[in-house]
C-alpha cells in the first residue's frame, strides 16, 4: 500500500503544469527505494543460500548418502581437499567435484523428497 502511494506521488508530478521539474532529491530518493528493494529481494537471498550450501559443503563427511547434480547418488567413502571418492555400487568408486553435491540424504524418505524436486 504504500509502495503504490509513492508511486501516485512520484507520476503525478507538479500541480502547476508541465512546464516544472522534479526535484533532484525526488530522483536520488527513488533511486535509494529502487537499490534497496534490489538488495533485500535479489543479493540477500542469494547470500543466504550460498552461504547454506558452503555449510552443507563443509558438513559432508566419510559415510553420508549424497545427491549430485547429475542425479547420481552415492556414498562418500573418502573425503579429499576439493573432491569427494563416492561409492557408487560395489567396487565401483568415482573422483567427484566438492561443488557437484546438490544434497545430502539422511534416510529413504529424503531420498524420495529428491527424487519428486
Amino acid at each position: 500500500m504504500l509502495l503504490q502511494n509513492l508511486l501516485l506521488v512520484g507520476m503525478a508530478g507538479a500541480p502547476g503544469g508541465a512546464g516544472q521539474q522534479s526535484s533532484p532529491m525526488l530522483m536520488v530518493g527513488w533511486l535509494v527505494i529502487m537499490v534497496a528493494l534490489f538488495y533485500f529481494m535479489m543479493i540477500l537471498p542469494q547470500q543466504r543460500r550460498e552461504k547454506a550450501r558452503r555449510n552443507l559443503l563443509s558438513a559432508v563427511k566419510t559415510g553420508d548418502r549424497v545427491v549430485f547434480g547429475g542425479g547420481l547418488i552415492g556414498v562418500v567413502a573418502n573425503v579429499k581437499q576439493d573432491m569427494f571418492v563416492i561409492k557408487v555400487a560395489d567396487n565401483v568408486k568415482i573422483e567427484v567435484v566438492r561443488a557437484a553435491v546438490t544434497r545430502v540424504l539422511h534416510d529413504d524418505q529424503d531420498l524420495r523428497a529428491a527424487t519428486k524436486e
